[in-house]
């Protein structure tokens, strides 16, 4: 069957295509205030962007870190909304780190990407051991852009990365272009082709997992298969894991959850 978009907004509109999208926010905003109130937490850094992420605590010597890098198509959202998202790895003994970055139209993507890699080595300073980079939607295309071949981290750094998992990733922004959040994200020709990981180099290093529900709309799974298919021809080693019946806003749920396969496949 040929698949062609007609309607670039749509193809991308994920709140219109699940039931009861509307409650998902109030009860992501229960969920993290409740796990806010018993963990133990500090800003990610003392001043700017890095005093607005956040630092989360195991209560023994950490094992690693997790950085979990939050969505919203680059517009919307702040790290506290999120921070639930962090039980599991926390759960596991991993600090989890949830950083903030500066949200368009005040930045524009390249921008952002350079505040996650500024508060990842940030936050790589202050926890030793293994790094698991991870992140959802337009944060799955940041914590892509982490494991890119170039110089967007310190090498040692880096090397420290044993894990990506970028879910429900937008990882080729050119047909973002087109659509009508474009004059709110000012993407252009030459910004697609700096910060698109699908048109970029991969770290050969480093396990690159693309996990995307499968009720998610046609072009979240085309975007994650691409990642994965591409970057597996330039060396690294990937898979696309399709979740049965997740969509867009409960794909996520996993991270909750120590034992769920998802977090398996990031700290293992």
């Amino acid at each position: 069957m040929l698949y062609q978009v007609q309607d670039w907004d749509d193809a991308y509109a994920n709140g219109a295509h699940i039931p009861q999208a509307d409650s998902f926010v109030p009860k992501w905003r229960r969920q993290a205030a409740a796990f806010r109130a018993t963990a133990r937490h500090q800003p990610l850094g003392a001043e700017g962007i890095l005093a607005k992420g956040d630092l989360f605590l195991p209560e023994t010597q950490p094992k690693g870190l997790c950085v979990f890098i939050h969505g919203g198509f680059w517009m919307k959202f702040d790290p506290s909304l999120w921070s639930h998202l962090g039980a599991g790895p926390l759960a596991r003994g991993h600090a989890v780190a949830i950083p903030a970055y500066t949200l368009a139209p005040d930045a524009r993507i390249g921008q952002m990407t350079r505040q996650i890699a500024l508060a990842l080595t940030h936050a790589a300073e202050r926890i030793a051991g293994p790094i698991a980079v991870t992140g959802h939607s337009a944060g799955g295309q940041l914590a892509a852009r982490m494991v890119c071949a170039d110089d967007t981290l310190p090498a040692p750094v880096l090397a420290r990365i044993r894990a990506c998992v970028p879910l429900s990733a937008l990882v080729d922004l050119r047909p973002l272009m087109r659509t009508a959040m474009n004059p709110v994200l000012r993407i252009d020709g030459r910004e697609a082709l700096a910060e698109s990981p699908a048109l970029l180099e991969p770290a050969p290093h480093i396990p690159v997992t693309t996990w995307v529900g499968g009720a998610e709309r046609p072009e979240f799974i085309r975007q994650s298969r691409l990642l994965a298919d591409i970057w597996a021809g330039l060396g690294a080693a990937t898979e696309c894991v399709i979740d049965p019946g997740r969509h867009h806003f409960d794909v996520i749920d996993a991270l909750c959850q120590p034992d769920s396969p998802l977090i398996e496949r990031l700290l293992n």
